[in-house]
């Protein structure tokens, strides 16, 4: 523009993130931890806790015995709420029930969200769990001979 050559422009306004950290997304330091959004392999993983198992072998082979052993426990509760209680009036053996469903739904949610951390071998731990829950709980593989509880449709678990 004529008469205008020795003026600067105006700075541009501040932007909502100024003063802010500007690090990249994709590192990671020692304070804030990488969250995978797609599955991934490997044993440097946060499952259900920060900072758990760590980077250590031995402790990602304890959290996926921990899941494995949580996915177990849902398929036995997932039997036992399925009981009669004998002996118990309609609103004790309501009440039983419903704290096992409770603590079932609990434990459920507790594998999903070990599942969520995106890490391969926690969802081979968790069906794995599951599926072996099911052997021993759902499959009447060792149900007695000599009962008979096709009426109700299933055999209860031992332990409930």
């Amino acid at each position: 523009m004529p008469g205008m050559e020795g003026m600067v422009p105006p700075p541009p306004p501040p932007s909502p993130t100024d003063g802010m950290d500007h690090q990249p997304q994709h590192t990671m330091t020692s304070s804030h931890a990488m969250m995978h959004m797609t599955f991934f392999w490997g044993k440097n993983a946060e499952i259900l806790f920060s900072g758990w198992p760590g980077t250590r072998t031995g402790m990602y082979v304890l959290a996926l015995i921990f899941v494995f052993v949580l996915s177990v426990i849902v398929e036995w509760l997932s039997r036992c709420g399925r009981i009669d209680v004998e002996g118990r009036g309609n609103f004790g053996g309501g009440l039983i029930r419903t704290v096992v469903h409770g603590v079932r739904i609990g434990v459920g949610y507790l594998v999903m969200l070990a599942v969520m951390s995106f890490n391969v071998g926690v969802l081979i731990a968790a069906v794995a769990g599951h599926t072996f829950g099911f052997f021993l709980f759902g499959s009447r593989v060792f149900k007695k001979s000599g009962t008979d509880n096709s009426e109700k449709g299933f055999s209860p678990p031992a332990g409930c």
